[in-house]
Protein backbone atom coordinates (compact mmCIF):
# COMPACT_ATOMS: atom_id res chain seq x y z
CA UNK A 1 0.00 0.00 0.00
CA UNK A 2 1.70 3.17 -1.23
CA UNK A 3 1.23 6.40 0.71
CA UNK A 4 0.96 9.52 -1.45
CA UNK A 5 1.07 12.92 0.21
CA UNK A 6 -0.84 15.88 -1.21
CA UNK A 7 0.10 19.39 -0.10
CA UNK A 8 -1.73 22.54 -1.22
CA UNK A 9 -2.47 26.04 0.12
CA UNK A 10 -6.22 25.62 -0.44
CA UNK A 11 -8.76 22.86 -1.00
CA UNK A 12 -8.29 21.53 -4.53
CA UNK A 13 -10.20 18.68 -6.15
CA UNK A 14 -8.12 15.52 -6.43
CA UNK A 15 -10.64 13.53 -8.46
CA UNK A 16 -8.76 13.91 -11.76
CA UNK A 17 -5.50 12.84 -10.12
CA UNK A 18 -6.97 9.71 -8.54
CA UNK A 19 -8.69 8.90 -11.84
CA UNK A 20 -5.38 9.26 -13.70
CA UNK A 21 -3.70 7.02 -11.13
CA UNK A 22 -6.48 4.46 -11.55
CA UNK A 23 -5.78 4.38 -15.29
CA UNK A 24 -2.21 3.38 -14.37
CA UNK A 25 -3.39 0.60 -12.07
CA UNK A 26 -3.42 2.42 -8.72
CA UNK A 27 -6.71 2.17 -6.83
CA UNK A 28 -7.24 4.39 -3.80
CA UNK A 29 -7.91 2.32 -0.70
CA UNK A 30 -6.49 -0.82 -2.30
CA UNK A 31 -3.04 -0.01 -3.66
CA UNK A 32 -2.50 3.48 -2.25
CA UNK A 33 -3.78 5.94 0.31
CA UNK A 34 -3.83 9.70 -0.17
CA UNK A 35 -2.58 11.76 2.77
CA UNK A 36 -4.07 15.22 2.18
CA UNK A 37 -2.86 18.41 3.85
CA UNK A 38 -4.35 21.78 2.86
CA UNK A 39 -3.48 25.08 4.54
CA UNK A 40 -6.98 26.58 4.19
CA UNK A 41 -5.40 29.73 2.69
CA UNK A 42 -3.06 30.23 5.65
CA UNK A 43 0.31 29.86 3.92
CA UNK A 44 2.15 29.99 7.24
CA UNK A 45 0.77 26.51 7.96
CA UNK A 46 2.44 24.89 4.95
CA UNK A 47 5.84 24.15 6.58
CA UNK A 48 4.08 22.40 9.49
CA UNK A 49 1.84 20.43 7.13
CA UNK A 50 4.82 19.42 5.01
CA UNK A 51 6.57 18.21 8.15
CA UNK A 52 3.46 16.14 8.99
CA UNK A 53 3.67 14.38 5.63
CA UNK A 54 7.36 13.65 6.18
CA UNK A 55 6.57 12.24 9.64
CA UNK A 56 3.84 10.11 8.09
CA UNK A 57 6.54 8.42 5.95
CA UNK A 58 4.77 9.02 2.67
CA UNK A 59 6.42 7.57 -0.42
CA UNK A 60 5.97 10.68 -2.57
CA UNK A 61 4.57 14.19 -2.06
CA UNK A 62 2.46 16.02 -4.64
CA UNK A 63 2.96 19.75 -3.96
CA UNK A 64 0.66 22.30 -5.61
CA UNK A 65 1.76 25.98 -5.94
CA UNK A 66 5.15 27.62 -5.25
CA UNK A 67 4.57 28.00 -1.46
CA UNK A 68 3.72 24.30 -1.13
CA UNK A 69 6.69 23.27 -3.26
CA UNK A 70 9.05 25.39 -1.18
CA UNK A 71 7.63 24.03 2.09
CA UNK A 72 7.93 20.43 0.90
CA UNK A 73 11.47 20.87 -0.45
CA UNK A 74 12.56 22.44 2.83
CA UNK A 75 10.93 19.65 4.86
CA UNK A 76 12.70 16.79 3.08
CA UNK A 77 15.67 16.19 0.82
CA UNK A 78 14.95 12.49 0.38
CA UNK A 79 11.21 11.94 -0.18
CA UNK A 80 10.39 12.48 -3.89
CA UNK A 81 8.32 15.58 -4.63
CA UNK A 82 6.09 15.94 -7.70
CA UNK A 83 5.34 19.62 -8.06
CA UNK A 84 2.82 21.73 -9.89
CA UNK A 85 4.77 24.97 -9.83
CA UNK A 86 2.95 28.09 -11.04
CA UNK A 87 6.04 29.79 -12.45
CA UNK A 88 7.31 33.33 -12.25
CA UNK A 89 8.84 32.56 -8.87
CA UNK A 90 12.42 31.58 -9.78
CA UNK A 91 12.29 27.78 -9.78
CA UNK A 92 15.96 27.46 -10.73
CA UNK A 93 17.12 30.69 -9.08
CA UNK A 94 15.70 29.58 -5.74
CA UNK A 95 17.62 26.30 -5.95
CA UNK A 96 14.54 24.06 -5.93
CA UNK A 97 15.86 22.40 -9.09
CA UNK A 98 19.23 22.67 -10.82
CA UNK A 99 17.71 22.73 -14.30
CA UNK A 100 14.57 21.69 -16.14
CA UNK A 101 16.34 18.89 -17.99
CA UNK A 102 18.13 17.49 -14.93
CA UNK A 103 16.48 18.63 -11.68
CA UNK A 104 19.20 16.61 -9.86
CA UNK A 105 17.43 16.65 -6.48
CA UNK A 106 14.27 15.08 -5.08
CA UNK A 107 11.95 17.48 -6.95
CA UNK A 108 10.43 17.21 -10.42
CA UNK A 109 7.03 17.85 -12.01
CA UNK A 110 5.25 20.52 -14.02
CA UNK A 111 6.20 24.19 -14.43
CA UNK A 112 2.94 26.01 -15.16
CA UNK A 113 4.06 29.14 -17.05
CA UNK A 114 1.78 31.27 -14.87
CA UNK A 115 3.52 34.57 -15.56
CA UNK A 116 3.27 34.13 -19.31
CA UNK A 117 -0.31 32.82 -19.15
CA UNK A 118 -1.61 35.56 -16.84
CA UNK A 119 -0.24 38.09 -19.32
CA UNK A 120 -1.92 36.17 -22.16
CA UNK A 121 -5.20 36.19 -20.23
CA UNK A 122 -5.08 39.95 -19.86
CA UNK A 123 -4.47 40.33 -23.58
CA UNK A 124 -7.40 38.02 -24.40
CA UNK A 125 -9.63 39.94 -22.00
CA UNK A 126 -8.73 43.23 -23.69
CA UNK A 127 -9.38 41.73 -27.12
CA UNK A 128 -12.78 40.47 -25.94
CA UNK A 129 -13.66 43.78 -24.23
CA UNK A 130 -11.88 46.37 -26.40
CA UNK A 131 -13.60 49.28 -24.66
CA UNK A 132 -11.92 48.44 -21.32
CA UNK A 133 -9.63 51.15 -19.99
CA UNK A 134 -9.37 50.10 -16.34
CA UNK A 135 -8.88 46.44 -15.38
CA UNK A 136 -9.03 45.13 -11.83
CA UNK A 137 -6.64 42.34 -10.82
CA UNK A 138 -7.17 40.05 -7.83
CA UNK A 139 -3.76 40.08 -6.16
CA UNK A 140 -2.46 36.61 -5.19
CA UNK A 141 0.20 38.26 -3.01
CA UNK A 142 3.44 36.39 -2.31
CA UNK A 143 5.34 38.78 -4.57
CA UNK A 144 3.15 37.78 -7.52
CA UNK A 145 5.61 36.57 -10.14
CA UNK A 146 3.39 37.44 -13.10
CA UNK A 147 3.08 41.13 -12.26
CA UNK A 148 5.92 42.27 -14.54
CA UNK A 149 4.50 40.48 -17.58
CA UNK A 150 0.94 41.61 -16.85
CA UNK A 151 2.08 45.22 -16.42
CA UNK A 152 3.93 45.01 -19.76
CA UNK A 153 0.69 44.03 -21.53
CA UNK A 154 -1.21 46.79 -19.73
CA UNK A 155 1.34 49.35 -20.86
CA UNK A 156 1.20 48.14 -24.46
CA UNK A 157 -2.60 48.41 -24.47
CA UNK A 158 -2.53 51.73 -22.57
CA UNK A 159 -4.89 50.58 -19.85
CA UNK A 160 -4.78 51.13 -16.09
CA UNK A 161 -4.40 48.19 -13.69
CA UNK A 162 -6.27 48.34 -10.40
CA UNK A 163 -4.67 45.85 -7.98
CA UNK A 164 -6.89 44.66 -5.16
CA UNK A 165 -6.13 42.39 -2.20
CA UNK A 166 -8.68 39.87 -0.96
CA UNK A 167 -8.62 39.54 2.85
CA UNK A 168 -9.89 35.96 3.17
CA UNK A 169 -12.77 34.20 1.43
CA UNK A 170 -15.24 36.51 3.19
CA UNK A 171 -13.63 39.61 1.71
CA UNK A 172 -14.89 39.35 -1.87
CA UNK A 173 -18.06 41.36 -1.21
CA UNK A 174 -16.02 44.37 -0.13
CA UNK A 175 -13.55 43.91 -2.99
CA UNK A 176 -16.29 43.94 -5.63
CA UNK A 177 -17.98 46.94 -4.03
CA UNK A 178 -14.65 48.76 -4.36
CA UNK A 179 -14.38 47.71 -8.01
CA UNK A 180 -17.77 49.27 -8.68
CA UNK A 181 -16.76 52.51 -6.95
CA UNK A 182 -13.51 52.54 -8.94
CA UNK A 183 -15.53 52.01 -12.13
CA UNK A 184 -13.40 49.15 -13.42
CA UNK A 185 -14.30 47.83 -16.86
CA UNK A 186 -13.09 44.23 -16.51
CA UNK A 187 -11.39 41.78 -14.14
CA UNK A 188 -8.35 39.51 -14.40
CA UNK A 189 -8.45 36.53 -12.02
CA UNK A 190 -4.85 35.24 -11.98
CA UNK A 191 -3.62 31.69 -11.67
CA UNK A 192 -3.75 30.80 -7.96
CA UNK A 193 -5.28 27.84 -6.04
CA UNK A 194 -7.31 30.05 -3.74
CA UNK A 195 -9.06 31.78 -6.63
CA UNK A 196 -9.94 28.41 -8.14
CA UNK A 197 -11.27 27.26 -4.78
CA UNK A 198 -13.43 30.41 -4.60
CA UNK A 199 -14.30 30.59 -8.29
CA UNK A 200 -18.05 30.16 -7.90
CA UNK A 201 -18.20 33.02 -5.43
CA UNK A 202 -16.08 35.22 -7.71
CA UNK A 203 -18.18 34.36 -10.78
CA UNK A 204 -21.44 35.15 -8.97
CA UNK A 205 -20.19 38.50 -7.72
CA UNK A 206 -18.77 39.46 -11.11
CA UNK A 207 -22.15 38.66 -12.70
CA UNK A 208 -24.03 40.65 -10.07
CA UNK A 209 -21.82 43.70 -10.67
CA UNK A 210 -21.80 43.14 -14.43
CA UNK A 211 -18.00 42.96 -14.59
CA UNK A 212 -16.57 40.84 -17.45
CA UNK A 213 -13.79 38.59 -16.14
CA UNK A 214 -11.26 36.07 -17.38
CA UNK A 215 -10.19 32.99 -15.42
CA UNK A 216 -7.64 30.19 -15.63
CA UNK A 217 -9.49 26.89 -15.98
CA UNK A 218 -12.11 25.87 -18.52
CA UNK A 219 -14.39 24.85 -15.66
CA UNK A 220 -14.61 28.50 -14.65
CA UNK A 221 -16.27 29.46 -17.93
CA UNK A 222 -18.49 26.39 -17.76
CA UNK A 223 -19.59 27.57 -14.30
CA UNK A 224 -20.66 30.96 -15.68
CA UNK A 225 -17.44 32.93 -16.06
CA UNK A 226 -17.10 34.94 -19.27
CA UNK A 227 -13.75 33.61 -20.53
CA UNK A 228 -11.20 31.05 -19.38
CA UNK A 229 -7.78 30.34 -20.79
CA UNK A 230 -5.18 27.94 -19.45
CA UNK A 231 -3.80 24.42 -19.47
CA UNK A 232 -6.12 21.44 -19.77
CA UNK A 233 -6.42 20.20 -16.18
CA UNK A 234 -6.93 16.55 -17.04
CA UNK A 235 -3.63 16.56 -18.94
CA UNK A 236 -1.79 18.07 -15.97
CA UNK A 237 -3.14 15.40 -13.65
CA UNK A 238 -2.21 12.67 -16.12
CA UNK A 239 1.34 14.02 -16.21
CA UNK A 240 1.45 14.18 -12.39
CA UNK A 241 0.17 10.59 -12.19
CA UNK A 242 2.84 9.53 -14.69
CA UNK A 243 5.56 11.08 -12.51
CA UNK A 244 4.17 9.32 -9.43
CA UNK A 245 4.06 5.99 -11.28
CA UNK A 246 7.66 6.28 -12.48
CA UNK A 247 8.90 7.24 -9.03
CA UNK A 248 7.05 4.41 -7.29
CA UNK A 249 8.58 2.05 -9.84
CA UNK A 250 12.06 3.20 -8.86
CA UNK A 251 12.88 6.25 -10.99
CA UNK A 252 14.78 9.09 -9.32
CA UNK A 253 13.05 12.50 -9.45
CA UNK A 254 16.34 14.17 -10.35
CA UNK A 255 16.47 12.11 -13.55
CA UNK A 256 12.94 13.08 -14.66
CA UNK A 257 12.87 16.38 -16.61
CA UNK A 258 10.56 19.15 -15.44
CA UNK A 259 7.82 19.54 -18.04
CA UNK A 260 5.63 22.43 -19.16
CA UNK A 261 1.98 22.25 -20.23
CA UNK A 262 1.52 21.49 -23.92
CA UNK A 263 -2.29 21.62 -24.21
CA UNK A 264 -4.25 24.81 -23.58
CA UNK A 265 -7.90 25.69 -24.02
CA UNK A 266 -9.84 28.90 -24.58
CA UNK A 267 -13.45 28.65 -23.42
CA UNK A 268 -15.96 31.47 -23.98
CA UNK A 269 -19.41 31.62 -22.40
CA UNK A 270 -21.74 33.48 -24.77
CA UNK A 271 -24.62 33.17 -22.29
CA UNK A 272 -22.60 35.27 -19.86
CA UNK A 273 -21.59 37.69 -22.63
CA UNK A 274 -25.26 38.22 -23.52
CA UNK A 275 -26.18 38.79 -19.87
CA UNK A 276 -23.42 41.42 -19.68
CA UNK A 277 -24.53 43.07 -22.91
CA UNK A 278 -21.24 42.21 -24.60
CA UNK A 279 -20.54 41.17 -28.16
CA UNK A 280 -17.38 39.07 -28.31
CA UNK A 281 -15.41 39.95 -31.46
CA UNK A 282 -15.36 37.26 -34.13
CA UNK A 283 -11.55 37.32 -34.08
CA UNK A 284 -11.67 36.02 -30.49
CA UNK A 285 -14.49 33.52 -31.03
CA UNK A 286 -12.67 31.88 -33.94
CA UNK A 287 -9.78 30.99 -31.62
CA UNK A 288 -12.00 29.38 -28.96
CA UNK A 289 -11.75 25.66 -28.30
CA UNK A 290 -15.22 25.70 -26.77
CA UNK A 291 -18.08 28.21 -27.04
CA UNK A 292 -20.93 27.87 -24.57
CA UNK A 293 -24.23 29.09 -26.08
Amino acid sequence: MWRIGFLAPAEISRALLTEALRDLGYVEGRTFTLEVRTAENDLNRLPHLAAELVSANVDVIVAVSPPAVRAASQATKTIPIVMRFWGGEGLIESGIVASFARPSRNVTGIYMLAAELDAKRLQLLLEAVPSAKKVAVLNPGLGWGAFTEVRRVAKAWKIHLYMTDVPGSTGYERVFETMVREEVDALLVPSFPRFFQDHRQIIQMAARRRIPAIYEWGENAQAGGLIAYGPVRVELDRRAASYIDKILRGAKPGDLPVEQPTKFELVINLKTAKALGLTIPQSVLLRADQVIE
